[in-house]
């Protein structure tokens, strides 16, 4: 049982985590428009403008349209929010465990990463508006959409970890982040662990409606779309959870894919190989997040939402099941 000592002090660690990742993700954030700018030969905002933004909406009025419902207008942000915040306290952070985790918890962060498109979707019906309508028609498509390549990336590690490791907890997310997958696995598993990688890179601009798959928004169309009736606080929560899960989806893809710590090959310990080891953590979600946001949308252009659905359940899913194959294969094979 806990004392009640560790129940203030997980509460604390908690809300750490909580300001840490607020303030980590606006960052990220800035550094995410400032690189594309630069790729895109323009000189794009300063990287603070993510925290200008934040505290310049938190000011003005927030208004409520007058068709809309209003405690789900206002309350779908919140549980937005609240939401991805929640998934921060399952990460692991370098070397240091996450602080929460038991038995299937990756089952429960797939769960929770819907929770904020949900929020979305509610909040844009609940405007009234018929853009917030069409965007939210949109979100919801895209979400049954990157499901299955999500799942199935999940699922074939699980399964891999679950036959060498019978005795562990494998569906855990610190279990999966203290035993890398690349080394359980051989030549064709190795393949099949890269077409994972892929299927989860192409997932996450998805999760994050960045393009090409910002169609719930696409501004030039449907003027914001699913946000267009939102301005003030409730717009500054939807940023701070956009920020949040961007943290969420870089993280989980390094906990995954990438675990690895370098305090032990430069033979330190301590407080020195705690600080080296959250760095590097910080450099490889840098690093994820250049990759599978930063470049792919300045790259590629806003698909339609069709073609967004498509590209998910046919090349996407295929990846992904190749991959998850291969991984079987190479197990038989062994």
């Amino acid at each position: 049982m806990i004392s009640l000592f560790g129940i203030i002090l997980k509460i604390l660690l908690a809300l750490v985590i909580s300001f840490l990742g607020v303030v980590l993700g606006l960052f990220y954030k800035g550094v995410d428009r400032k690189i594309a700018a630069r790729m895109q030969a323009r000189v794009g905002p300063p990287i603070r403008q993510p925290f200008i933004d934040f505290f310049k909406l938190m000011i003005k009025e927030n208004i409520v349209p007058q068709n809309a419902v209003p405690w789900i207008f206002n309350g779908a942000p919140i549980m937005a929010l609240v939401s991805a915040i929640t998934i921060l306290l399952y990460l692991p952070i370098g070397n240091i465990p996450p602080l929460l985790s038991g038995y299937g918890d990756i089952v429960l962060i797939i769960y929770l990463l819907t929770l904020p498109a949900i929020g979305m979707v509610v909040g844009g019906f609940a405007s009234g508006s018929p853009y917030a309508s069409v965007g939210a028609q949109r979100e919801m498509v895209m979400m049954m959409s990157y499901e299955l390549p999500l799942v199935t990336t999940v699922i074939a590690l699980g399964w891999k970890l679950s036959l060498i490791y019978p005795e562990l907890n494998i569906f855990s997310l610190a279990v999966i982040n203290t035993h890398p997958i690349w080394g359980l696995v051989g030549p064709l598993g190795f393949i099949g662990v890269i077409f994972l990688f892929i299927t989860l890179a192409a997932v996450t601009p998805g999760e994050l409606s960045k393009v090409p798959f910002d169609a719930p928004e696409a501004e030039t169309e449907l003027a914001g779309g699913i946000l267009v009736e939102y301005s003030g606080r409730n717009l500054a929560l939807f940023g701070l959870t956009d920020a949040v899960k961007t943290i969420v989806m870089t993280s989980l893809t390094v906990a995954l894919f990438f675990p690895y710590n370098i305090s032990h090959l430069l033979a330190l310990s301590g407080v020195f190989a705690l600080i080296v080891d959250v760095l590097f953590f910080l450099l490889k979600m840098f690093l994820v997040m250049f990759v599978e946001v930063t470049f792919i949308r300045v790259a590629v252009a806003r698909l339609k939402i069709d073609q967004v659905s498509f590209a998910y359940w046919v090349p996407v899913s295929i990846i992904g099941l190749l991959g998850l194959m291969l991984i079987v294969l190479d197990t038989i094979i062994i």
